[in-house]
């Protein structure tokens, strides 16, 4: 069934901002224990999530919406990834960089939502 490809990446993502709320809640200086368990699970998330959905794509036809989804979701990842990074540096305290990495988890789970619902119409 296509759900239980992504219990775990979806229970690991709730766990990722579970972890980034109690960094944001720590303050700066960011503790290194929780920033890196927010860092290791959110790259966990990707890894697995990028498996399922690339298995899903060997087997059925992407349309022209799934494939902008794809790329979306890709840019939000790396805007979580670059925003993360720039925030952690405490040279650049910058608000922009807080809001895109407050507003791209949104984007990424959209957009990842409507991905896995139309491959699984398709397949």
């Amino acid at each position: 069934m296509i759900t239980s490809k992504y219990i775990l990446p979806l229970l690991l993502f709730l766990l990722t901002l579970a972890a980034g709320f109690w960094v944001s809640k720590a303050g700066k200086p960011y503790n290194t224990g929780i920033f890196t368990l927010h860092k290791l699970l959110a790259l966990a998330v990707v890894v697995l999530t990028t498996i399922a959905i690339s298995g899903f794509l060997k087997t059925t036809q992407a349309t022209s919406l799934i494939t902008i989804l794809i790329i979306l979701a890709g840019l939000s990842v790396v805007a979580l990834f670059a925003t993360g990074a720039l925030m952690s540096i405490q040279k650049t305290d910058n608000n922009a960089w807080l809001l895109i990495h407050q507003i791209a988890p949104f984007v990424l789970t959209g957009s990842t939502i409507a991905v896995i619902l139309l491959l699984g119409k398709a397949g």
